[in-house]
């Protein structure tokens, strides 16, 4: 089903009609089904949709929309928000590292896909139906991507192979994941991992059916557009290098990449100081921009009056603040504004569907909360 709310035109427009005071997330249903369906058009396998990126029922109703009925899942609500949508929706579990509790809620959730990366976690899931699929998630000093998941996740390849050959002992279906990173921008990263992938079924002496090569699909932040053509072409190569025709069915579960191109975040100019060399708006690292604090400043930035319009003036680098009683709450310093750029106006940051609403907090009353359908961006 897709979401039936009512669209307003543009951000723009609904900015000039409704002067709301705080932050909106505007959400494209068109341009995120259409991300959608060119993921599953592209890649040679099965598209998942990693939920932590997004929980929002008008997010999770659109992928269903587009055809996405697989959802990887860190937490029982995430599992909740996904077969609220899509009861009869299929569930990875792909955060390695679960309480008893939330173990006993995955199986009652009928989880089908299990993720390990040590042999405790893999002591927990002595209850999971031997039916269920369990991936041995593996990590290797692989750059390329802003930052690493291998610094929290996934086990040396030794150590796979030695938990493959426990999980095929129990009983389990056997299969592996791995993550190369956030805004991986090399398809190299994913090639390594795949012969890597190789050389563990080897040590380990064990097939599988299944190998999941993750997210951290790169997104445009306005400065290098991505190319998720090449790493699956990489991907290919390194397949068919090192398993022939043996090779392993393929999944992926991008989060970012899925979503973040269907949103705007729009954030109201509350103060300025300084002659304009200092502003504050009504959200900051607390709220939408978290994202920003780690990432960096993004290229994809608007700015319109209260009115909508466009402002167009040479751009000049600025101090922005967020609005809590917090001093960290701050954008990294340069952000670059329109010279006409006023108390009142909107800042409209771009490719902002991921990790701005779901990690956004209440912290001193403020927030993003509200979400605006758009027929456009």
């Amino acid at each position: 089903m897709q979401h039936t709310a009512p669209l307003s035109d543009t951000p723009a427009a609904f900015l000039a009609k409704h002067s709301p005071d705080a932050p909106v997330l505007f959400l494209a249903p068109s341009v995120l089904q259409a991300t959608a369906r060119r993921f599953q058009a592209e890649f040679n396998g099965l598209v998942t949709y990693a939920v932590k990126a997004n929980d929002r029922v008008e997010v999770l109703s659109n992928l269903v929309a587009a055809g996405i009925t697989t959802f990887d899942v860190a937490s029982p609500a995430e599992m909740a928000a996904v077969r609220a949508v899509c009861p009869q929706a299929v569930l990875h579990y792909n955060n390695p590292v679960r309480s008893t509790e939330e173990v006993a809620a995955g199986i009652k959730e009928g989880v089908a896909s299990w993720s390990v990366d040590d042999f405790s976690e893999l002591a927990k899931l002595a209850d999971v139906p031997r039916s269920a699929e369990v991936a041995v998630r593996f990590a290797l000093p692989v750059k390329g991507a802003a930052y690493d998941f291998g610094a929290k996740f996934g086990a040396a390849p030794d150590l796979a192979a030695e938990l493959l050959r426990e999980v095929v002992k129990i009983g389990f279906t056997p299969s592996l994941c791995f993550h190369p990173g956030t805004q991986c921008n090399d398809p190299q990263a994913w090639a390594q991992y795949v012969r890597a992938a190789a050389g563990i079924l080897r040590a380990a002496d064990v097939s599988i059916n299944r190998l999941n090569i993750g997210g951290g699909f790169a997104v445009d932040r306005g400065f290098d557009a991505p190319d998720h053509g090449a790493v699956f072409a990489a991907v290919k190569v390194a397949l068919v290098e090192t398993f022939g025709e043996g090779a392993p069915t393929l999944l992926c579960e991008p989060g970012r990449a899925m979503v973040a191109d269907a949103a705007v975040l729009a954030a109201r100019i509350k103060g300025m100081r300084a002659e304009g060399e200092t502003v504050f708006l009504n959200d900051g690292i607390y709220g939408g921009l978290a994202d920003l604090r780690d990432m960096g400043l993004s290229g994809l930035i608007d700015v319109v009056g209260p009115d909508g319009a466009l402002r167009h003036k040479t751009r000049t680098p600025r101090i922005v603040f967020g609005p809590t009683c917090d001093s960290l709450d701050r954008l990294p310093d340069g952000l670059p504004l329109p010279e006409d750029t006023q108390t009142g106006d909107y800042l409209l940051f771009g490719g902002m569907g991921a990790y701005s609403i779901a990690m956004s907090t209440a912290f001193n009353g403020y927030g993003v909360a509200r979400v605006e359908l758009v027929s456009g961006l």
